[in-house]
Parts: C-alpha cells; sequence; structure tokens
C-alpha cells in the first residue's frame, strides 16, 4: 500500500522533494521518510524533542498540512539551503555602487532558492540628472534589465528558483514606461512587475482628477489619473502585466504599521515584506478535514481543523529557528518579527465535498467563516507559544492591537494577546500550492477553483517510452469513488466557466482573516470586454482586496490550455500553416529528423587578442516559404576551444530542434558575461565571446526573417497558429518536461503535468 492517492503524487514527491545523496540514490525510501525527516529537523529546536516530534508526524500524515517546497525538501538533510521561500531585498540606492551592491545580494538570495521581490521606485528616473557626472540617468528599467540578466545567469546555473518581483508607484516619472515593458516579449522576461497604488490615486481615478508624477520632491510632469489608470488596464488586458498592489492598505492593515513599511512584495504577491523581510510558508489541506463528503451531513471537522492549525503554528515558528538565510540581514530580520505566512489548499475541493458552488455568495460565506476560525486558531496558538517562548522581540501590545487587521479581530484573541503578548507578528498567508498540491493528490490548488476535472498526462518511463496516465482533481476521483458513473452535480464549476466577478467574491473573502496577503490568478475569458475587465480591478478594490492578478489568453504569454478537449486528427494539418507575415512558430514534442539538405550561412568571428577565428554555420529548416533555425556548427583552429564549442554546437542544436520561441537561446548567450573583460566589437561592447556568438545567430535570424529585429523576439505572433507537429495539443511547451499543460495559477504560469514554474 501507498499513502499517494494517484501517481502524479508520487512522482512530484520523488522528483522535487524525497531526498537522495549526491549520486541520486533515494535516503527517503517512501514518503513517511520524508514526513520523519521534516518532524524530526523541526523538532530538534525544541525543549522536549521527543514530546514534539510525533506531533509533528502525525500533522504531516495523510497530506492533512503542507509545509512549502523548500521545507519538505530541505528540512533535515543537513544542506546549505533556505527552508523560507519569500524575500524582499534591501531598500535600492540610488546610486551606481548601492544598485551594484543590491544585485550582488540578489544573486546570493536566488542562489539559496529564494524568490525575492524589489522596489524600484528609489531609482531616478530616466533623463534625471547625476550628480558629479556629466550625464543623465539611464532610469530604473535599465538596471531591471541588468537584474534580469543575472536571474537568467543565475537560472542556467541551476538554481531552481529565479523568480522576481518588480514593483513601481504609481507617482514615478517612469511608471509608464514601466507599465509597458513587457509588451515586448523578449523583455524581463524573469520578473513578475506590480504596480503600487496608494489610496490619493484612487481617489483620483474616481474623481477624475490630476495625477502628479514625482521623484525626490519634484514634480516631472501631471497627468490624469484615469488615463494612467487605464493604460495600466490596458496593458495586463493586452499582455497579463502588470498587476496591482494596493499598497496604502497593505501598510494600514498591517500588524507592524508601527516598525516597517512595505514597498514590495516576494514574486506571487502574497507575502508584502519590508526590506530583507523573510517569510516561510505552508498549508492547511482543507481537502483532507472533510467529514462525510457529498452527503447531506457533510462537515468539515472544525475540532480537527483547529488542533491542526495549532501544531502548524509551532512548527513554523521552529523553522525560524532551523534555516539558514542567505544574508545576515534577513535573520536578522526573520528572528525579530517572526513572520509565518499560514496559509490553505484545497479550498475548492472542500467547498464541493460540502455541496457549494465555488464563487456563490454561499461559499464566500462559507470561506469566511472557515478562514475566520484558521485565523483565530494561529492567532490563539502563537499567545501560548509566546508564554512558553517568548514574544517576538518588537513586540509593542498597544501599537500592535491599534492596526488595521486587529480592529476586526474577536475581543478575546485580543484580550489574550494583550494579556500575553505574541509569538509571531503576523501568521497568516494564502500561497501557490500548484506542486504541493499535485504532491497531495492533485487538490485544488490555494483557494483558486478547481481548474479542470481531469487531463491525460504523458509520463516518460525508464526505458524511454511514454505512457498516458489520467490525472483526476482530488474531490472528482472521491465523488468517483463514492458515486460511482453518476454525474457531477451542477455546483461543480472549474476555472474555465467562473466568472471573473466570482473569483474576487473569493479572494476578499479570504482577505478578510489573512493579515498578509493572497497569491491569486483571476482568470479571464479571452472575449471579455475591456470596460468588464476593468470592472474586475475596481470590484477587487472597493470589496477590500490587496492586490490584484488576472489572466486573460493574450499574444505574448498565449492561452491556458484547453484540458477538456483534444486535437482530432483533422485539426493538426500535414503540412505546416501559415497566416500572415513572418516565422511560423512550431512546437514540437519529439525534434524533427534532419533533412538531406538545408539552407544555411557560415559566419566569421574574429574575437580582439585571439589567434584563430571562429566560424559559425547556422542551418535552417524551411516551412511554407518560411525560414527557421534548425542547427547550428560552431568550429575553431583554437583547441583550447574544442570542448565547449563542441558542447554549445550540440545544446544550441538540441533546443533548435525541439522547435518553439528559441529566440530566448539569443537573448541568453548575450547574457554571458566574461569576469576577465569583454571587447569593444564594432563600436558596440560585447561582454563575451559567447555574447559574441550569440549576436551572430541572433544577426542571421533577422537575416532570415525569424526575428523582426535585434533584440525584437520573434517577428510573428508567437501564439498565433502554433501547431504540435505530432498531433499533440495546441500552446506552449513546458520547459521543465515539454508537456503542452502550462496554465496561469497563483499569478504564474504553472505546468500541469511536472509541477514546473518560474516561481518554484
Amino acid at each position: 500500500m501507498t499513502a499517494f492517492s494517484a501517481p502524479i503524487a508520487e512522482q512530484i514527491w520523488d522528483m522535487k522533494y524525497r531526498f537522495k545523496d549526491a549520486g541520486g540514490t533515494p535516503i527517503d525510501e517512501t514518503v513517511e521518510d520524508t514526513w520523519k525527516r521534516i518532524a524530526g529537523a523541526l523538532a530538534a529546536v525544541e525543549a522536549d524533542p521527543k514530546a514534539w516530534e510525533g506531533k509533528f508526524y502525525d500533522a504531516l500524515a495523510d497530506f492533512k498540512y503542507l509545509p512549502a517546497g523548500r521545507i519538505t525538501a530541505g528540512a533535515g538533510t543537513a544542506r546549505s539551503v533556505t527552508l523560507f521561500n519569500c524575500f524582499v531585498m534591501g531598500t535600492v540606492p540610488d546610486s551606481m555602487g548601492g544598485i551594484f551592491d543590491m544585485l550582488k545580494e540578489a544573486a546570493l538570495t536566488m542562489q539559496q532558492g529564494g524568490g525575492i521581490g524589489y522596489d524600484f521606485s528609489t531609482i531616478r528616473p530616466k533623463g534625471a540628472s547625476v550628480m558629479g557626472v556629466a550625464a543623465d540617468a539611464s532610469g530604473p528599467l535599465s538596471f531591471m534589465d541588468v537584474w534580469d540578466a543575472m536571474c537568467r545567469t543565475i537560472m542556467s546555473a541551476g538554481s531552481r528558483r529565479g523568480a522576481m518581483m518588480a514593483t513601481m508607484r504609481c507617482d514615478h516619472p517612469d511608471v509608464e514606461d514601466f507599465i509597458t515593458a513587457k509588451s515586448d516579449p523578449a523583455r524581463l522576461r524573469m520578473f513578475n512587475m506590480s504596480v503600487l497604488i496608494t489610496d490619493p490615486f484612487m481617489d483620483a481615478v474616481k474623481a477624475d482628477g490630476s495625477w502628479d508624477l514625482v521623484f525626490g520632491g519634484q514634480v516631472y510632469r501631471t497627468v490624469q489619473a484615469r488615463d494612467l489608470w487605464d493604460a495600466i488596464m490596458r496593458s495586463t488586458y493586452d499582455y497579463a502585466e502588470p498587476g496591482v498592489i494596493f499598497i496604502d492598505r497593505i501598510n494600514q492593515m498591517n500588524n507592524l504599521n508601527y516598525c516597517e513599511t512595505i514597498a514590495a512584495t516576494n514574486p506571487c504577491g502574497e507575502q508584502p515584506l519590508p526590506p530583507y523581510g523573510a517569510c516561510l510558508l505552508g498549508s492547511i489541506n482543507m481537502a483532507r478535514l472533510v467529514s462525510n463528503p457529498f452527503e447531506n451531513a457533510a462537515t468539515l471537522d472544525e475540532g480537527a481543523l483547529t488542533d491542526l492549525v495549532a501544531t502548524a503554528v509551532r512548527m513554523m515558528d521552529n523553522v525560524v529557528d532551523a534555516s539558514r538565510f542567505p544574508l545576515e540581514a534577513q535573520q536578522a530580520e526573520a528572528k525579530a518579527k517572526r513572520r509565518i505566512g499560514l496559509g490553505v489548499t484545497g479550498l475548492a475541493d472542500a467547498l464541493l465535498m460540502v455541496g457549494l458552488r465555488y464563487g456563490s455568495e454561499e461559499a464566500a460565506a462559507q470561506t469566511d467563516k472557515w478562514m475566520h476560525q484558521i485565523a483565530r486558531a494561529a492567532y490563539l496558538a502563537s499567545v501560548e507559544l509566546a508564554k512558553e517562548k517568548g514574544s517576538f522581540p518588537l513586540f509593542d501590545a498597544e501599537k500592535f492591537l491599534a492596526s488595521g487587521a486587529m480592529k476586526h479581530m474577536d475581543d478575546d484573541v485580543k484580550d489574550a494577546i494583550r494579556q500575553n503578548g505574541i509569538r509571531n507578528a503576523l501568521l497568516t498567508s494564502i500561497a501557490p500550492t500548484g506542486t504541493i498540491s499535485l504532491y497531495a493528490g492533485n487538490v485544488s490548488s490555494g483557494i483558486e477553483p478547481v481548474f479542470a476535472y481531469a487531463y491525460t498526462r504523458k509520463v516518460l518511463q525508464k526505458d524511454g517510452s511514454r505512457t498516458e496516465e489520467e490525472v483526476v482533481d482530488y474531490a472528482v476521483q472521491l465523488w468517483r469513488d463514492l458515486k460511482g458513473d453518476a454525474p457531477l452535480p451542477d455546483y461543480f464549476v472549474n476555472a474555465q466557466t467562473l466568472a471573473p466577478l466570482d473569483h474576487v467574491r473569493m479572494q476578499a473573502a479570504a482577505q478578510k482573516w489573512i493579515d498578509s496577503s493572497i497569491s491569486k490568478t483571476i482568470n479571464c475569458p479571452e472575449d471579455i470586454s475591456f470596460d468588464d475587465f476593468k470592472e474586475v480591478y475596481m470590484a477587487a478594490w472597493d470589496q477590500g482586496c490587496k492586490g490584484c492578478t488576472t489572466y486573460r489568453p493574450n499574444d505574448v504569454t498565449g492561452s491556458v490550455l484547453s484540458v477538456s478537449q483534444e486535437a482530432s486528427p483533422s485539426e493538426v494539418p500535414a503540412q505546416v500553416r501559415q497566416e500572415g507575415e513572418g516565422a511560423e512558430v512550431v512546437y514540437m514534442s519529439e525534434p524533427l529528423d534532419r533533412p538531406q539538405e538545408l539552407e544555411g550561412a557560415t559566419y566569421k568571428l574574429k574575437w580582439p587578442d585571439s589567434e584563430h577565428a571562429i566560424y559559425i554555420t547556422v542551418n535552417d529548416l524551411v516551412i511554407a516559404g518560411h525560414r527557421r533555425p534548425f542547427e547550428v556548427f560552431i568550429n575553431s583552429k583554437n583547441m583550447e576551444h574544442f570542448a565547449w564549442t563542441v558542447a554549445l554546437t550540440r545544446m544550441i542544436s538540441a533546443v533548435f530542434r525541439r522547435g518553439g520561441d528559441v529566440s530566448f537561446v539569443v537573448e541568453e548567450l548575450k547574457a554571458v558575461f566574461d569576469p576577465r573583460g569583454g571587447a569593444w566589437m564594432q563600436g558596440k561592447y560585447v561582454p563575451s565571446i559567447l555574447a559574441a556568438i550569440g549576436g551572430v545567430i541572433e544577426k542571421h535570424m533577422v537575416a532570415t526573417g525569424f526575428l523582426a529585429g535585434e533584440g525584437m523576439g520573434l517577428k510573428a505572433d508567437p501564439q498565433a497558429d502554433v501547431v504540435a507537429i505530432n498531433g499533440g495539443p495546441r500552446g506552449k511547451a513546458c520547459s521543465s518536461c515539454g508537456s503542452y499543460d502550462l496554465r496561469m495559477v497563483e499569478g504564474c504560469m504553472t505546468c500541469g503535468s511536472c509541477g514546473y514554474s518560474k516561481c518554484g
């Protein structure tokens, strides 16, 4: 017998969370060994570890409490990794030296696996004068490009997480450029981006008033607030970014508003954090706590929920002491405030089990009740910890209780805090749970609706063959087990059919009792009108949300996979079609065989101070009269170059033969810098010989029409008429497993097959 309820759950555990030695031999023989490892590591900081290890194990067993992936994978392994998921870095100084000091800190944090957030509002706008230098400032977006390149470099070195969040205030003079930056499909791809929206700005929007763009006390220009709001909405409608963060509301509601100011969040937005703030995450699996599911007597076991929350709070508080930190400043910040982020997953499944339609007023009311109970239990558990271990060092009872979040807390909880203190400054957050939800049996993710009732997943076997298996939502599978072939009730809804304002209603219901914030994606249909789309954001503001993230299928990020239907053979043409101008974009789950003849060109690259030239040949595949790169050959007489040129030849050719938008190869190569220094070539500084090779390949792509121009990405719309050669579903392939199962979940594009997302 196995604890896993679905094959995908065991595969996710083996791939992401199972402890293995350096050679790949499993140390965790079973998932029970994983639970024992975590329980032992978190109990080790207790005065009496044995007294708590069993209690912690019971909370983990049957996937009832799900620590975030960093804890599950790292606790008890003795590896030098952080168990914290989220970091906001220090305030970026408005100086060249300070900016690059911050860049170094970001690299060190991501190297250990942390997703980071930055507020770039502190950098002077483009064109502003620079004291002591006869030049104008290049502006915050130019430095964001540097951060983006650094993040791609860290990821190419094998880091699991490379996600970043960039924020900018709505009154910064460069905010309009910030809003439209990601309309370029090749720019700032490692960032999620959000505009910090203030209360006065929203007042000006509603009043159709003017709005000053200011830096350093100087008004650079004045715009109409509603025009700026519409620009944010239009960019988000067209490109799914930027999101909006209601920053004044976050600071007003913050329990710690007396000792910190927040200006940024972690990559998915559920953790607004101060400079050097860090937070760890974990989720209560609501789907495992419902008794008598799908019956008239169905109910969530509130006693079990309260007990589980109390244990989870203690475990998470112990992580603060058990974890390593990339930077000393992050450790000091975490221990001064002992912030934790306890959330939920499987909420939509739990609602289905008790007979409620996600998004309905009844479901929102039930969500409010459940989240209220979790908040009560978490705060009271933290009070009990304060009695035993002391309050967090910066605790000030009267100031803490005067915060916006505490004003609607129950009087008995506030009295307990006033009398005994509290161990953790903030306790609740709803984080992305895509991977751990799969690991727990494909429960619905976070507070999101069920994405799909079922879909087919191709699984790579050890012998190289692929098998197909059905992946079924946890609640749907439970219905089948209990009710057989009986049709699903009409209260079953999923993300594909849910009205956007129903999403907002659920987010607002949960937000009332969450002292941090919520990672949630409001899926919008492609044909939603612009006015209706804007109404989603205004509803989020009016209903008390702390931010809003939507996803509407668009030209840059593509369409969400339709999982309810599969393409018929007639929908997959034998000859790839071409619509409009430019190069066809073809996504292949298997590489094409090489034709006998290919068209190509050879380029000579002479690197300064090098004795021998490098010759680069790029051959193209011709499809429907249009050329796309198929293979590369790199040759040199310099034997010092032999190994890496052969490796580069093989790797780039392998990527090209897989198809898709391969323009990223150029960007990756161009971002590589040589610590020994680059060279000036044709009046332009090139940071390394690899960057020069990338420039040659880009030149070829432009010449053949595959790219529109230098740094401009694909000439044609990368999602127009995307075709899977071998008859698979349409859409972009996952960069981790190759499956065509990408979906926007909780603010991050996520693979439903392997759980991969750039946000971890």
